[in-house]
């Protein structure tokens, strides 16, 4: 895949994966959406893989929101295609990853950007960072899955003040409504994500996968999760892992999940 929009980097099993336009503030434009679904694809199908971490360059974003310029002028109709296609090609893409996504929350992340954080798996914000979707400001509401999703993480209360006031708030605050899982210093930001992704990659992958499925059943339509979760328990005795796992437990020895 040819990038320009993105930096991958891996160290060990933890891929990084980086928006990179810091000139504006790493805004998603349809290209860099494009770019980061390919990306994250491609570390899926990466068996040596097993944590990633997502941020944006630069010290003043994460994302800062969607590029206005690009829709603009666009129809009712237009308007649908673009939010069904985003969620399609990388927010519901990211959600549904089997392998775990940590978003490294390095300043602003507005709109589309916090709709991205909150499409990770685990989320770690600098002191610095600020969270908000201004949507309604600009006459559209949250389009990439924020109505929902934030919602689901801070109450339907919290989400409400949050999108109707078009207001942003602090890492303190995101962190004391569960919107994300630490604070940390800009320094010790993406020290304390590769400490996540650390204890993760040491775990077997294909139980990860299987919790991941169970957990979002719970918030998706026509999804019993409790169903899932039985489904996906009994799947997990039918993989290596769990021979090597139960193995080692018995041994008395760290497992090696291959």
């Amino acid at each position: 895949m040819s990038e320009s929009n993105i930096l991958i980097e891996n160290s060990d099993s933890i891929r990084t994966i980086t928006i990179n336009r810091p000139s504006q503030l790493n805004a998603l434009n349809s290209q860099t959406i494009n770019e980061l679904s390919e990306a994250l694809k491609e570390a899926e199908k990466d068996n040596s893989v097993r944590a990633i971490i997502l941020t944006g360059s630069g010290e003043k974003a994460f994302v800062a929101g969607a590029d206005i310029k690009e829709f603009a002028s666009f129809s009712v109709e237009e308007g649908k295609k673009l939010s069904k296609e985003g969620h399609d090609k990388l927010f519901d893409l990211a959600q549904n990853l089997s392998t775990p996504i940590i978003a490294a929350v390095n300043g602003f992340a507005l709109g589309g950007g916090l709709e991205l954080v909150m499409s990770a798996h685990i989320r770690v914000a600098s002191d610095n960072a600020k969270m908000g979707l201004p949507e309604v400001s600009l006459g559209v509401i949250p389009g990439y899955g924020g109505t929902q999703r934030l919602a689901q993480l801070v109450g339907r209360g919290k989400a409400m003040e949050m999108i109707a006031t078009a207001g942003m708030i602090s890492a303190d605050d995101a962190h004391k409504w569960g919107l994300v899982n630490y604070v940390t210093t800009p320094e010790g930001l993406m020290e304390m994500c590769n400490k996540i992704a650390g204890k993760i990659a040491k775990n077997s992958s294909t139980a990860i996968s299987s919790a991941i499925k169970a957990v979002n059943a719970n918030y998706t339509d026509g999804e019993n999760g409790y169903e899932t979760e039985i489904a996906e328990f009994g799947n997990c005795f039918g993989t290596e892992d769990f021979k090597e796992g139960t193995t080692a437990f018995i041994e008395r020895r760290k497992a090696e999940f291959k």
